[in-house]
């Protein structure tokens, strides 16, 4: 009888799989932004409706609840914008950095020490290290540089005061391409309201690409991580260079954190005008 059973519905069990598979996808993707409780009201809504409409059997708000079901259709891909552009653009992402492996380890070794160097002298800093996917459109809104990068280099753009210190810096391939980058600020909600906007650009960046941010924190020079809109935070020296070899030279990279329990009262928002473009 079980085996009947299964010959007859293994159909239904894969169909169910299949259901379940994509709403946890769903889920992963519009969780802990601006979409998920829009999607949550429109699912509670809708099976609040069509409760209704089993038990009352209203013929008129049934017709009209049908056809602006239709024209919800047309909406959800205007009001899901920013997400579902998030996910086909790493859908369609490979894999890490295109120069040699040795050139590689020497980039890292060079830039992890510009980070511990600018982390001691607690200078701010938000470097945004490209991979697959471009990130021209911040760049053209800094200074084009097209510089190799360096200790004194990075050291000398985010001096406080310096013309270029206000903003971010990406670096593609070793270069460092552009300086004073405005980046895009999260608008997700976070469970940590002390984290600032430098912390809030880089998780802004991360979640419009597939790049990885670096900050260091000007009021207590610790150093974070924030790849996928994932932030990690008050990193020590060591920690910080094991994960940016996990990042960058592992084979298999899936990592997949949270925003830090333990938050920096000191890194938080500053009032407006009192700070700089991109504070801690």
């Amino acid at each position: 009888m079980v085996w009947d059973f299964v010959r007859l519905h293994w159909r239904d069990g894969i169909e169910i799989l299949i259901l379940a598979i994509a709403i946890y996808q769903i889920f992963r993707a519009f969780r802990a932004t601006r979409g998920a409780r829009i999607l949550v009201g429109l699912v509670v809504i809708l099976v609040a409706i069509t409760l209704l409409l089993r038990l009352f059997e209203f013929a008129v708000i049934s017709w009209l609840v049908t056809r602006a079901a239709i024209l919800l259709v047309f909406a959800v891909p205007i009001i899901f914008q920013p997400e579902l552009r998030n996910a086909l653009a790493k859908l369609g992402s490979s894999r890490l950095f295109s120069f040699s492996n040795k050139s590689q380890l020497d980039f890292l070794e060079i830039f992890e020490d510009s980070v511990v160097a600018l982390s001691k002298k607690r200078i701010g800093a938000l470097f945004a290290i490209q991979r697959d996917i471009a990130l021209k459109p911040y760049e053209e809104t800094g200074v084009m540089l097209n510089a190799d990068f360096s200790p004194e280099l990075s050291m000398t753009v985010f001096f406080p005061k310096t013309p270029l210190h206000d903003g971010g810096m990406v670096i593609s391939n070793k270069k460092v391409t552009a300086a004073a980058c405005v980046f895009p600020v999260s608008q997700r909600e976070l469970a940590d309201r002390s984290i600032g906007l430098r912390h809030r650009a880089a998780i802004g960046v991360s979640e419009e690409s597939d790049c990885v941010a670096i900050i260091v924190s000007e009021e207590t020079g610790s150093i974070s991580i924030c790849m996928d809109g994932h932030l990690e935070r008050n990193l020590g020296e060591e920690k910080f260079r094991s994960r940016m070899a996990e990042i960058f030279l592992a084979t298999d990279n899936n990592h997949e954190k949270g925003v830090s329990k333990e938050p920096d009262p000191q890194d938080r928002v500053a009032a407006a005008g009192d700070r700089d473009l991109v504070s801690d």
